[in-house]
Formats: structure tokens, sequence, C-alpha cells
């Protein structure tokens, strides 16, 4: 009776898994050098000059809000990426990013975003934070459902992706994704377009991650959860503060790239 209650339960209101990284992810890569700590309460992620590492999750969601506690490579983290995002597999792909670009000491950290649908991405949008994400553990969330892919930081949304497939513009509905998590060397474009260089020296490098959260649904989600949510107008404006103040780059305002007009979803943000 019990067990069929939870079922119950959960195809009405959604199914929230907060659980240890041993049960909810696997150690894909790296050859030991990621590891679970502290009874699956804690991921750290490593690289050296031979290798990175990295993880994905045991479950596949089609539609989910997410939520993960990072804290990013301190020091001279010049040509590492720290990575968190959604994909599934094969050439037409779905994908929604989070990486993290390294820098020298004391310079700021690049977020870059991205959202692939059907194997087509360049939808760019990147920002510096307004903290130093290497002191402390911070929240990165997306929220994936049929209306919208948001993007927040603590709980502050920095970019949102619609689903204007009424429009022309493709959108991830159908494919389910796992959940990824890596860090690599990339030194060849992560820092300056590739100028800044890894330094070595300095390795390894670590990345630590917490506090992972999933919600999704097994058949249905009621009308006023996650699965129906969109920004409302406080929400957007705490949005566009944050472009304005923090967005060092836009796709849609990438006149070079797209010399006859930003694609069509530009004229919807």
């Amino acid at each position: 009776m019990a067990r069929l209650f939870m079922m119950v339960f959960i195809g009405l209101f959604g199914f929230g898994l907060g659980s240890s990284f041993d049960q909810s992810f696997d150690i894909t890569w790296g050859n030991g050098r990621a590891k679970i700590l502290g009874d699956g309460n804690l991921l750290t992620l490593s690289m050296d000059k031979a290798s990175g590492s990295g993880f994905q999750s045991k479950n596949e969601y089609l539609y989910a809000k997410i939520d993960l506690q990072i804290k990013l490579v301190a020091g001279n983290s010049a040509g590492t990426v720290t990575t968190y995002y959604f994909s599934s597999l094969g050439p037409n792909h779905d994908e929604i990013d989070f990486e993290f670009l390294g820098n020298l000491s004391g310079q700021p950290y690049t977020l870059h975003t991205n959202v692939y649908a059907q194997g087509k991405g360049g939808r760019e949008q990147q920002f510096h934070l307004w903290f130093d994400p290497t002191q402390d553990f911070h929240t990165y969330s997306i929220l994936w459902n049929p209306h919208s892919i948001i993007f927040t930081v603590d709980g502050t949304p920095i970019r949102e992706f619609k689903n204007l497939q009424s429009r022309g513009v493709q959108y991830p509905t159908s494919q389910p994704m796992r959940i990824y998590g890596s860090l690599w060397d990339a030194e060849e474009w992560a820092t300056r377009g590739g100028l800044v260089k890894t330094d070595w020296s300095q390795a390894p490098f670590t990345a630590s991650f917490r506090n992972f959260n999933a919600l999704s649904c097994s058949n249905s989600c009621p009308a006023n959860s996650w699965f129906s949510q969109s920004l409302d107008a406080t929400a957007v404006q705490r949005m566009k503060m944050v472009q304005q103040n923090y967005m060092i780059y836009n796709y849609c305002n990438d006149h070079q790239r797209f010399p006859q007009g930003a694609p069509v979803e530009c004229s919807f943000t």
C-alpha cells in the first residue's frame, strides 16, 4: 500500500530527488581523478596534464528542474573549463549548458551558457559573476519545461530561452537527457580566446560539487508546479539587471556573425 501511494504521489506531483552523489551519478572518466567523498555528499573533479575527469547522472530526464552547488577551481585557473549540463546523444542531440571558463588569479571567471536543439547550438550568452565563485559554494540551477529554459545563479535568473517552435525555432522537447559534469583542459580557447595557456605548475586543479537536487515528473505534473513555471515581471526585471551589468557576450548582438539580422528568437527575449 505504501509503495502504491508513493507511485501515485510521484505521478501527480512530480519527483524531487535530493540524494547522495553515489546514488545519483556515475563517475565516467578520469582514472581516479573524480572522487565521491563524505558519505556521498561531496563530489570532486580534478585535472592534471594527463587528464581531466567527469561524471554523468544515472537517470535520464525529459524536463526537470535541477540545482547543484559548485565551488570552482581557485587561483590561476586559466585554460580550465568546469561544466555542468544536460545532454542527449547523437548528431541531432539536445543540450543545455553551464560552462565556467577559468582565468588568471584575480581575474573573473566567465560563465558560458548555451542551448542546443536538434544538433543546432550557437546560442551563447556569457557573464562575469558578481562574486568570487572559488571562495565558497554557489547554487547553479536549470529549469527546463515545455515553455522555457531558465538559468539561475543563487536563485537569481540570468537567462531565459523560450519555446518558440511556433515561430520555427527548435526547442528540446522529445529527447531525454542525462546530467553531466566535467573538468577539462581547453587552453586553446577558454581564456582570452586561447591567448592565456594553462599553467601546469598549478596542477592538480580541483572543482567541488555538493547538494544536488532534481525535480522531475514520471507521468504528469500539476499546473502550479515548476513544469509550468515562467518568469514573472519581478524576475524578468532581476534578470535584465544582471544582463545589463554582467553580460559580456550575447549572440543576439553579434552583428559580424549575423550580418543579415539576429536569429528569430532574439526578437522575443
